[in-house]
């Protein structure tokens, strides 16, 4: 697999993670793409979320106290490492949602460290933030 195939197989399997929570939320398929021993960190969660059930529990609250209208994804940048059985994905997004009454449209940055087990790419480590204005 060439390097083009390995990006286009990191960044598909982000975008339908995403469409889990971002589109309808779906627990289940999304925690599958999440390792066992996931970490996040986010900028409205103090300390970090550690574990799959902490990150998928992180996910569900937001898209429990969201209605989320738009979600946009751009300049994915892939690396690879260990042999090809990590790698590190960034990407900018746009999201427009309501919550507690109010529409708030942010811009942010997204990374997430993956590793490749039982030949399928699970999340280890996202860490997103707004973009500095």
């Amino acid at each position: 697999m060439d390097d083009a195939e390995r990006t286009n197989e990191v960044t598909t399997m982000i975008r339908d993670m995403n469409r889990h929570w971002t589109q309808s939320w779906d627990e289940e398929a999304f925690g599958r793409y999440i390792h066992p021993d996931a970490v996040a960190i986010s900028p409205t969660t103090p300390g970090r979320l550690e574990g799959r059930e902490a990150y998928v529990a992180g996910w569900r609250g937001f898209v429990e106290a969201a209605k989320i209208h738009e979600w946009n994804e751009t300049g994915y940048r892939v690396s690879f490492f260990c042999s090809d059985t990590c790698a590190v994905l960034t990407y900018f997004f746009t999201i427009r949602f309501s919550m507690g009454g109010q529409e708030i449209a942010m811009r942010g940055r997204d990374m997430f460290t993956l590793v490749k087990q039982g030949g399928r790419w699970l999340v280890v480590a996202d860490q997103f933030s707004p973009e500095p204005v």
